[in-house]
């Protein structure tokens, strides 16, 4: 495969696209389906028509830019993430997969090479769950793991809906969400992590994602006067779910296979300065590449949440919320990747990815890989995320060759 990419032009493209919901840090924020999401969709439509692409809108606002195949009947080649962000996001995250589908077929149109099946880009409503409390939510209408009603009804902090706000920035779409076959999808992405950057490697071929279990832990202890009641009397719930916490993290670093367990919300009641906490709320995210990991991870941790419990003499609820299990992307497409990058001389090694994404969704009902690019210290979902160049530019190419190769394939 002598074709190749622009890597001026793709990165010219991002930090054009930078540019709308920029903020002061040089980050940006463009949440789903509000104005700046609008602008962002209205100028990769623009950037896709100018390339000679036809435009499919479907009814979760999902968007699909096509370039044809000899064999219009043939089921496409899918490659492409979001354009939504997080609201104090980089410029990276998710808009360099759209970017680099839209650089794939620039630099076909540039060498006049025409593929067996058709070529979707596609860029996917609301992967960030920032705004509307759903993360990947069109990828997952889409592959049938929710119910297109529910998205549709879901609301953000101001009652919103999503059915709404697609309407009113004209993103409604005719197509229904899902129901034609895929051939293959290929997503690149920035690690969000730091092991590729530690390792020098220029590419990591995703093998799979990781499974996740979250937990809400209601702890009950007993209210009192914090002047008057002695420390060895009190029933504090705050005190026992801190303890907790901690002996949460202690267990993520010592259990293997080696699973990463955040406690990201806490809330205490009843949150007045001088009266013993009789209640405290925490969740636990929990995840691990093995889904028997997973299993004993859940064991242990109700197990060490309730020893605390008992020992200081409060009451204890512990609510599963959420469980994905392990996913594993396809043999055919991960070979694919891996083969690309040895070709093409990047230094590369297989890795699993930490953070979930479109593709993973979409692997249910497709032949799925994904490109991981290293990102500077790790550091993503903030606003000095970044990817080098050159990075950027090796990964397209390797997605470049893939769905090349997948879309000649019948």
């Amino acid at each position: 495969m002598n074709q190749t990419i622009n890597s001026d032009r793709l990165w010219q493209s991002l930090m054009e696209m930078a540019e709308i919901g920029k903020t002061p840090a040089g980050g940006v924020c463009r949440l789903a389906l509000s104005d700046e999401d609008l602008a962002g969709r209205n100028l990769f439509i623009e950037w896709c028509e100018a390339a000679g692409l036809s435009i499919r809108v479907d009814e979760l606002g999902n968007i699909f830019a096509r370039r044809a195949g000899t064999d219009a009947d043939a089921a496409p080649v899918l490659t492409g993430s979001h354009l939504d962000s997080q609201p104090l996001g980089g410029r990276f995250d998710g808009v360099y997969g759209v970017m680099a589908g839209l650089e794939v077929v620039r630099a076909l149109n540039d060498a006049e090479l025409q593929t067996t099946r058709p070529i979707d880009i596609v860029a996917w409503t609301n992967e960030e769950g920032s705004r509307f409390p759903a993360g990947c939510m069109g990828s997952s209408v889409f592959a049938g793991r929710r119910e297109l009603d529910v998205m549709l009804d879901l609301q953000d902090l101001a009652g919103l809906s999503v059915r709404d706000e697609l309407k009113r920035i004209g993103f409604d779409g005719p197509e229904k969400c899902g129901g034609f076959p895929v051939a293959a999808l290929y997503e690149v992405h920035i690690e969000q992590g730091p092991v590729l950057e530690g390792e020098g490697k220029a590419i990591g071929v995703v093998t799979g994602a990781q499974g996740m279990r979250c937990f809400r832990v209601n702890v009950k202890g007993v209210e009192g006067h914090a002047g008057t009641l002695p420390m060895n009397q009190r029933r504090d719930a705050f005190q026992g779910a801190a303890r907790m916490a901690v002996a949460i993290d202690e267990l993520a670093n010592t259990f293997q296979p080696q699973p990463v367990m955040t406690v990201g919300v806490v809330a205490v009641g009843p949150g007045a300065r001088s009266t013993i906490p009789g209640s405290t709320m925490f969740m636990v995210d929990c995840r691990c590449p093995d889904e028997q990991g997973l299993e004993q991870l859940e064991t242990e941790i109700r197990s060490i949440c309730q020893g605390i419990a008992e020992a200081r003499g409060l009451g204890l609820e512990i609510e599963l919320i959420t469980t994905i299990p392990p996913i594993t992307f396809d043999a055919t497409c991960i070979t694919a990747v891996r083969d690309a990058a040895e070709r093409r001389g990047f230094a590369h090694r297989d890795i699993s990815s930490g953070a979930g994404h479109d593709a993973c969704h979409v692997s249910v009902v497709a032949p799925v890989g994904m490109i991981f690019v290293p990102c500077k210290d790790g550091i993503s979902h903030n606003e000095v995320e970044y990817a080098s160049p050159e990075d950027i530019a090796s990964g397209c190419q390797v997605l470049l060759d893939v769905v090349v190769e997948a879309a000649n394939k019948i």
